[in-house]
């Protein structure tokens, strides 16, 4: 691994004892002695810190940057009031998913987190689709994620004013010295927070909060079955360039003023496919969740078939859900098998093991709301 990057918490992921995989490029941890399993539940029940320091950060500056974002996601930027963030898709010509980001206005400029596998041709994109009037900043920076139920306990010691936010809020603030720009927001269906912090003070703050009783440091595997209880899509497995944000059931992030009737109606790449699915409904597939029976897990890739032995769709991320109790998926299905309630079979190791499509998320989100 001799040839993949590594984040400001290189060293002390080491010292942690953790198992560490090739990830967008990466060398990062899935999983530290205390396993995966361990690592979810104490994220469910206490609080978890995540290296999340790979992803994209990015600022947006210019004369008008939520206008000249606009023109290559879907989301209403300009309605964004400083102080909050925003889900938002940068989208292709074809209607397909280029990547999913978050993006917060920070007063003169957006500040952008892009997904680690995609920051380079997210970077080319934004250089090569925005004006001239409009600059980006590649910024050198750690990105902590502190989450779990007990993450404002932890929060309000070490920086009470970010425990005044609710969820999708932003706001820069300061940790016993250390600059820090903080959301109310992350990826595990938890409350929490996510810091941003620059690279060379990251492994100060990191250790400082895991001094702190409640927290441990959590690996991408418990990560990735937080997020999947929590019905969040995974870029590169649940939404690709091959997706519609309406097939993937992300209509509520195209923005209203975007939508046709709308003040600021389309103008972003694949509009025209977009909105007319938004408005007609005629996509042919649909993104659902599945709940298994007994223990097997049913993984990204197996196939989903009908009762009468049909091909109706394919799992695109699957496992067992430790706060859920069953296995947990979810996948792609034809649209007239999508409904809630119905039974389909996914194919493991040569037999059909039976499926509900099922509501997400499976979890219920501990978002605080104020």
């Amino acid at each position: 691994m001799s040839d993949l990057k590594h984040t400001p918490l290189h060293a002390l992921h080491g010292e942690l004892g953790a198992r560490m995989v090739p990830f967008a490029g990466y060398e990062m941890p899935v999983q530290y002695p205390l396993g995966v399993k361990k690592e979810h539940e104490h994220t469910r029940t206490a609080c978890g810190l995540f290296d999340v320091s790979h992803m994209g950060q990015i600022l947006l500056h210019g004369p008008r940057p939520a206008q000249a974002l606009e023109t290559l996601v879907p989301a209403d930027i300009v309605g964004l009031p400083v102080g909050m963030q925003r889900y938002a898709l940068f989208t292709a010509q074809e209607g397909g998913i280029l990547d999913d980001l978050m993006v917060a206005n920070v007063g003169e400029s957006l500040h952008l987190v892009v997904n680690a596998a995609c920051k380079d041709q997210d970077v080319a994109l934004l250089e090569t689709g925005l004006d001239s009037e409009h600059r980006i900043e590649v910024l050198d920076r750690g990105l902590l994620a502190l989450q779990g139920p007990q993450a404002a306990a932890v929060m309000q010691r070490l920086c009470p004013a970010a425990c005044e936010m609710v969820f999708m809020q932003h706001g820069r603030f300061e940790i016993e010295g250390i600059e820090v720009w903080v959301s109310r927001s992350g990826y595990t269906g938890e409350d929490g927070f996510e810091i941003s912090v620059p690279a060379e003070r990251t492994d100060a703050l990191a250790r400082r909060l895991l001094a702190e009783a409640e927290v441990e440091a959590i690996g991408l595997g418990a990560r990735d079955s937080l997020r999947l209880e929590a019905g969040l899509c995974l870029y590169g497995h649940d939404i690709d360039t091959e997706t519609t944000p309406v097939e993937a059931g992300l209509i509520w992030a195209i923005g209203k003023p975007r939508r046709r009737g709308g003040e600021r109606a389309g103008g972003f790449p694949g509009a025209d496919l977009i909105l007319h699915q938004v408005e007609v409904k005629d996509h042919r597939r649909k993104r659902v969740g599945l709940l298994g029976e007994g223990r097997a897990p049913v993984r990204e890739g197996s196939e989903l078939f009908d009762a009468d032995g049909h091909r109706i769709g394919t799992v695109t991320s699957g496992g067992f859900g430790p706060s859920v109790g069953k296995p947990v998926a979810m996948g792609y299905l034809d649209i007239e098998q999508a409904e809630i309630g119905a039974t389909v079979y996914a194919e493991v190791r040569g037999k059909r093991l039976p499926m509900t499509v099922s509501k997400m998320p499976f979890v219920i989100p501990g978002y605080y709301r104020g």
